[in-house]
């Protein structure tokens, strides 16, 4: 892509990343499609086995406090509830890159909802039909979702993002990049969480800049 737009590293399963999600969507309303979002998988914690002990939920739920505090949105614990849970960020980011398969916007669409779904929800998002469910919630139909997201296509294509993310030195989420500028150059937005403010501020003085 040539033209202005933005690359946008995160995690369905990124708790600072769901309270980010406001963010993006005050992006979108603001610019609409003179400012298109990338999305890409960063890989927060792809291929977790090892089920989740009490005490590390006890850990996450006192950091998802931090993220209510500064966005106020809700949280729900309960999405970690299954016996055996473990947090493994690989299935709901491969749910996302397929939903990119259709669109961008798509993309954006799935990752806000499975975000909202786990942490505000308490459902389940490393599970297959959670997923499925969620693909259908935004238009999509559910067996032709199923079959793509189980396929190796989609797992490589998935391990590809994390490897992009990796190469373009991002190394926390939510991360924002805007580019090209008149140089073909690329520039960090924020690095971790940072408010609509804040962010609008930056891209309407980028904008402002390489436009005149």
């Amino acid at each position: 892509m040539t033209t202005p737009h933005l690359i946008y590293f995160s995690d369905p399963m990124c708790s600072w990343c769901y309270g980010f999600s406001p963010v993006i969507e005050d992006i979108r309303r603001q610019f609409g499609p003179a400012l298109p979002v990338r999305v890409v998988m960063g890989g927060l914690r792809p291929g977790t086995e090892t089920p989740m002990t009490p005490e590390a939920k006890l850990d996450l739920a006192d950091h998802w406090t931090h993220v209510h505090q500064a966005t106020g949105l809700p949280f729900d614990g309960s999405g970690m509830a299954r016996p055996g849970f473990a947090y493994d960020t690989d299935p709901a980011a491969r749910a996302v890159v397929v939903a990119r398969r259709d669109s961008e916007e798509l993309a954006v669409a799935y990752l806000a909802r499975a975000q909202r779904a786990f942490y505000g929800e308490g459902r389940d998002v490393t599970t297959a039909e959670v997923l499925a469910d969620i693909a259908e919630e935004i238009g999509l139909d559910r067996a032709p979702f199923l079959s793509s997201w189980a396929s190796e296509a989609a797992k490589s294509e998935t391990w590809r993002d994390y490897a992009i993310s990796q190469r373009a030195g991002v190394t926390g989420f939510p991360t924002l990049v805007a580019g090209p500028n008149e140089d073909g150059v690329y520039g960090v937005v924020t690095r971790g969480y940072a408010s609509a403010d804040q962010v609008l501020g930056v891209l309407k003085d980028w904008l402002a800049r390489i436009a005149a």
